[in-house]
Order: structure tokens, then sequence, then C-alpha cells
């Protein structure tokens, strides 16, 4: 029988192949989009051979809805180390804006855009992401309402708040295709001081 010390490696084998399977994928995804991140491609990529990335992730879907909660845990994990760095007082909003307009830029935010992608055309692949999508969201929106010492019982705040997620998302998307750094600077400037007037009421 298998005893404890035995298992320990083979569990830990197991939880690095699933993290290579996992950062190709984000990988394939971000740079390649849907059709190409198969479980077998991912596999590939990853060094992995396809029957032991099958037994992580059967299906497509298995696939993409872990790639889904590992970026939520890699998004999670890099949003709570930058929410240290934020400053108190003045520029505190604009801080705020701009670590929300920075969680929709790199690889991650590529690779789930090409799943959001995916997911409108797959009823059934939809049905699994959506949850994991709204989750997100609903944690973005706290961790900002948070951030900005927001009161939402107040008209127009909590609708502001979503604003900025929103004006985020946007320049993410708009980033794919140029990458203008200058412009983004001023209108994160700019809606910084548009949200400071409506926090302040």
């Amino acid at each position: 029988m298998e005893t404890a010390e035995e298992r320990e490696p083979r569990q830990e084998r197991s939880r690095a192949t699933r993290a290579r399977l996992l950062e190709s994928a984000v990988e394939r995804l971000a740079r390649g989009g849907a059709a190409g991140a198969t479980v077998g491609a991912v596999a590939e990529a990853a060094g992995v051979s396809r029957g032991a990335a099958q037994h992580h992730f059967p299906t497509r879907e298995d696939l993409f809805l872990a790639v889904m909660r590992h970026i939520l845990d890699s998004r999670g994990a890099e949003l709570r180390r930058r929410i240290a760095g934020v400053p108190e007082g003045p520029g505190r909003t604009e801080a705020v804006v701009q670590l929300a307009v920075d969680a929709f830029t790199g690889d991650d935010f590529r690779a789930a855009l090409q799943l959001w992608a995916a997911a409108a055309s797959d009823p059934v692949l939809r049905e699994r992401v959506v949850p994991t999508e709204e989750h997100v969201g609903r944690e973005l929106h706290r961790a900002a309402v948070e951030l900005l010492g927001a009161d939402e019982s107040r008209p127009g705040v909590r609708e502001a708040v979503q604003a900025t997620l929103d004006l985020a998302r946007g320049l993410g998307l708009a980033n794919l295709l140029t990458d203008d750094g200058a412009r983004r600077r001023r209108i994160v400037r700019q809606w910084a001081g548009m949200l400071d007037a409506v926090l302040a009421g």
C-alpha cells in the first residue's frame, strides 16, 4: 500500500503538471485565440502528454473553465499585491482607476477575452463560463468600492464605480490593437477627477 510519503511527490508532480497546462492555455488563448487552444495543442505546448492533459481536463470546456478560475486567482493575487501600494489622500482615486485599467491588460485579459468570444457562440461553454465571469465582476466591483471608500447608498455612486470598471475594460480592449499609454493616462486622470466629484457628492 502506498504511504503518505510516497503519495506526496506524485501529488506535487500532478499539481505542477496542471499549473504548466494552465499557463500554456493562457498563453495560447492570448496569442492565438480559442480555436488553437485545444487540450492536445495545450498539452504539446506545455510538454505534457495528451493523456496526462486529459486526466486533468477531459474536455475543452473543462480546460477553459479551469483557465477562467486560474485567471481569477492570478488577477486576485495581483490585485491584493497592488492594493498595498495605493496611496491615501490626494491622488488615491486616480491610483485606483489606474489599478482597474491595469487589471484589463496583459495575457490574462487577452486570454479571458478569447474565452468570452468563444462562449458567445458556444451555448455549452457560455453556461459554464458566465457564472465564473459574474463572480469576477462582483469581486472587482467590491474591491473598487472598498478602495474608493465609496458610499453606494448615495445616488449615482454605484453607477460611477461600475462605469469605472467598464471604462477600464474598454481601454483594455483598445489596447489590444494599439498601445497608446499616453492617451490612457490622460483618460485615467480625467475620469478620476470626474469620479472624485461624484464620490464627494
